[in-house]
């Protein structure tokens, strides 16, 4: 598996317009533009930073697992990406070194990405996303 670059930061959020304002105002990151993923129950916005991205997640129904994680632990980071070269080898990798997954197969998520995570009981309670992009 090759790990190119931590892809974006998935920071949970109420509210994706009053979370915006300090992205935007504060330190003047750019708006990228949002998108709603109706399968994972949530809208996204994205904040280009050089490389890599923040990404604030607001759900869109109170059983989506953005509204049960700030639920248990408030708003905050919820989970890093990392962009990996082919995430169906980075499973079946990390499948075979005994590491607890999500997805066992990669699902679409913002952008078209591919995306799938890993279990934080195998991360020391860090939700972990790997990404692939075109």
């Amino acid at each position: 598996m090759k790990i190119l670059k931590i892809d974006h930061l998935g920071i949970a959020v109420n509210s994706i317009e009053d979370g915006k304002s300090f992205w935007t105002d504060a330190l003047g990151l750019p708006f990228e533009g949002d998108e709603t993923v109706a399968e994972q129950k949530v809208t996204t916005a994205f904040f280009p930073v050089g490389e890599s991205e923040v990404e604030l997640l607001e759900s869109t129904s109170p059983d989506g697992p953005v509204a049960k994680y700030i639920e248990k632990r408030g708003q905050g980071i919820q989970h890093v990406a990392f962009r990996v070269e082919n995430v169906e080898e980075a499973l079946e990798e990390l499948k075979a070194k005994g590491i607890q997954l999500i997805d066992q197969k990669p699902r679409i998520g913002a952008g078209g990405a591919k995306i799938a995570f890993l279990h934080p009981k195998a991360t020391n309670g860090v939700l972990v996303e790997l990404c692939e992009r075109d």
